[in-house]
């Protein structure tokens, strides 16, 4: 056996951990027997019976093992007592506070240098050197990288070529963004901060509703635009007499003349972005650098129901969150110059625009994806990064696929069995990738995400602590989890290093306040540690523009944010998100639902890719819509014995009865009460998806879509049981 492990490339302490893995949950006496080696009583004149083949034998062993001993894997030393990772603040109504950092004064910066978002750049700019900044690739070549001054330079020529187009250097002046992640979104979003000018990003699938009520909304006269085909759907806007106020469009990418006389006949100028930083160079401006407490961001949040509502951040709330971020890691993974992010997030959404400031302050590397979901394997690969933000449903996937792929029982058992051992170091506190089990089982999966990830962090929507808990072991990466929305720029709790226990979203972030709040109608006490979760701190927004209605309704006269969600503080002093107050509906006996709390623990039956829970006031019970993954349904139905294609297993009543029987099994265990498991489901074959108007573009359902478009199946399915 050893001989095996030399051959293959292993290490002597490889070997080592191999054989401990095996005994060190035996007894001794156990290990003596297996070993044909007396009681421990007779080992003096056992050695002195011994040969001296076996005596070196003995020796190598020993040597192997004490080898082991010194150079084994040390655990990451955590910031706080795991025990004791936040504390009530006095005075505060049961408010509690991260107990990292030692100062009763919340967060509002990490640099006294980058207070503002131009300021975090130019840090960046000056501690990397004039590093690599910005990255992109096509096809099949490896990426290509824009240098932090290259950015800073033609983020000012675009700025001063926007003032010579009568644009404000204020931060009464809205700038619209219209394109994907790619190097000139940074771009244009530098120029607006250089200027003390405010980015107002849209979204590729908002709608064309949305588009024109954002840009009426924000009085924004200006958009840059990624593809001409955006260009032509504001265009349609314009000739509408929808949008009035917009005057100039300007493409990231080459256009036809035909576009520009198209706008010439509607009063609109179309210029290329390189055209309008040649003219931002032969007509310079200096900076003029925004304040902390200016805005820099109108973040519209799409609602699953009406328009959008344009949250208002700033400089200093941006600054504030991932200052919260950078003092709860700053012992364990600390950003460093060498970092590299891939960028795949949409750059519309805060999660994503932080995780990449924290790359930019400390000279980083940011590189964008091709724009292609189904390419990002490929883009890793390429890329090699260090720092990978992620959703739950991207994690999600990597799970069942990595599962499918174990495709006998054998293989099933050896992966679970090599993930149970590494899980067990990650319990005592160890994160590496350098295992004998990352050498026989998960350095493909390793190098499927580019070899060098050391950090992940996911939020946007809960995970599934038995996902979390797997690839901690097999990425052998730090994984964190974060919660939080974009009223507080982004996230209000993160997990503590060190604390690699799943269930939970961590403790507050070292610049926020969190407590809950009674919720009378659900039955949630704060005297119960239960309630409506409400932050307060200098990373929460300022309101929504021109909607003082829907202000009042998030930010109370205290200045606390309302998130609509329920948490539950748990011992350690971390948050537990266990409901959701929105969204609610009550029974026909009079019991009330929360069905994405439901759908929550629904999604993790293996064959499920979506799930939705309908309830109605005039029925007593639930019903659902079930869309299986198209990858791994036919391995879970084989398993189940059943054959066909998916189609096939899709129409088949077996099958459908299975999965509705592993629904309620999984309700069970996640401890729903018999009222709120669905009796019935149908199968549908095609995702929602953000075309079909079922998602909003977060990926979040659009429940009042999906319960008209799913009309006549719920009728159906409540029918069987009049």
């Amino acid at each position: 056996m050893l001989t095996f492990f030399l051959v293959s490339g292993g290490s002597l302490w490889l070997f080592a951990e191999f054989v401990l893995s095996l005994l060190e949950k035996m007894q001794t006496q156990e290990i003596l027997r297996m070993l044909q080696l007396p009681e421990l009583g007779d080992l003096g004149q056992f050695f002195r019976s011994l040969s001296a083949t076996t005596l070196v034998s003995m020796g190598a062993l020993a040597a192997i093992l004490a080898y082991w001993f010194t150079h084994r894997p040390k655990a990451l030393q955590p910031p706080c007592d795991l025990l004791r990772q936040s504390e009530e603040v006095e005075g505060s109504d049961g408010a509690r506070r991260s107990v990292i950092g030692g100062s009763p004064q919340l967060l509002t910066h990490y640099y006294d240098d980058a207070r503002t978002m131009y300021q975090v750049f130019h840090r960046g700019l000056r501690i990397s050197g004039n590093g690599p900044c910005l990255g992109s690739r096509k096809p099949k070549q490896p990426y290509q990288w824009l240098s932090y001054q290259e950015v800073a330079d033609r983020a000012e020529f675009l700025g001063s070529g926007l003032l010579q187009h009568n644009c404000k250097a204020s931060s009464d002046q809205f700038i619209g963004v219209f394109a994907q992640n790619r190097p000139e979104w940074i771009i244009a979003e530098l120029a607006c901060y250089t200027y003390s000018m405010v980015v107002v990003p849209l979204y590729d699938t908002l709608g064309p509703g949305a588009i024109h009520y954002i840009i009426n909304t924000a009085d924004i006269s200006t958009v840059i635009v990624d593809k001409p085909q955006k260009a032509v759907l504001l265009l349609e806007h314009v000739e509408k007499k929808e949008t009035p106020g917009l005057k100039l469009i300007i493409i990231m990418e080459p256009f036809e003349e035909a576009l520009k006389e198209r706008g010439q006949e509607c009063g609109v100028v179309i210029k290329s972005m390189q055209a309008v930083e040649d003219c931002g160079q032969g007509n310079y401006h200096a900076p003029v650098p925004p304040q902390p407490d200016d805005l820099s961001i109108v973040c519209f949040t799409s609602g699953t129901t009406g328009n959008p509502k344009g949250a208002m951040l700033t400089h200093g709330n941006v600054v504030a969150d991932f200052s919260g971020f950078l003092k709860v890691t700053e012992k364990v993974i600390f950003p460093r110059q060498d970092d590299v992010l891939i960028s795949f997030l949409p750059l519309a959404h805060m999660f994503e625009r932080v995780i990449q400031s924290v790359v930019y302050c400390h000279g980083g590397r940011v590189g964008f994806f091709q724009g292609d979901i189904r390419l990002l394997s490929d883009d890793m690969k390429a890329l090699c990064p260090t720092i990978f933000p992620v959703v739950p449903r991207l994690l999600n996937r990597m799970y069942d696929k990595i599962f499918s792929q174990a495709n006998t029982p054998l293989k099933r058992w050896l992966l679970e069995f090599a993930a149970k051992r590494k899980q067990a170091e990650v319990r005592s506190g160890i994160i590496r990738n350098d295992s004998i089990w990352d050498e026989l089982f998960f350095n493909k999966i390793q190098a499927s995400l580019g070899g060098r990830v050391r950090m992940i962090v996911t939020g946007a929507a809960p995970a599934s602590p038995a996902v979390l808990g797997f690839l901690r072991a097999a990425l052998g990466c730090q994984v964190y989890e974060g919660y939080g929305q974009t009223e507080c720029t982004a996230g209000c709790t993160f997990t503590t290093p060190g604390d690699w226990t799943s269930g939970h979203v961590g403790a507050p972030l070292p610049c926020n306040h969190i407590k809950l709040m009674d919720v009378e109608e659900l039955n949630y006490w704060t005297y119960k540690g239960e309630g409506e979760i409400c932050v307060r701190g200098p990373n929460v927004f300022k309101g929504y523009l021109k909607d003082r209605e829907k202000t009042k309704e998030a930010l109370d006269s205290d200045g606390w944010l309302h998130t609509g969600d329920i948490g539950k503080w748990l011992p350690a002093g971390t948050l537990k998100i266990i409901d959701r107050k929105k969204h609610i509906f009550k029974l026909a006996q009079g019991e009330y639902v929360a069905p994405e709390k439901i759908e929550n623990i629904y999604i993790r039956s293996e064959p499920v890719a979506q799930v939705y829970v309908h309830g109605d006031s005039l029925k007593a019970f639930l019903v659902g819509i079930v869309v299986p993954d198209p990858e791994v349904m036919p391995s879970w139905a084989q398993k189940k014995g059943f054959e066909g294609t998916y189609e096939e297993l899709c129409t088949n009543k077996e099958v459908k009865k299975a999965i509705l029987d592993d629904l309620v099994r999984l309700g069970k265990a996640g401890g729903l009460y018999s009222f709120e498991q669905v009796k019935a489901i149908h199968i549908h074959t095609d995702m929602f998806s953000v075309q079909n108007g079922l998602l909003t573009p977060t990926l979040k359902a659009k429940r009042p879509q999906l319960r008209e478009y799913f009309r006549t199946q719920i009728e159906d399915l409540y029918s069987v049981f009049v």
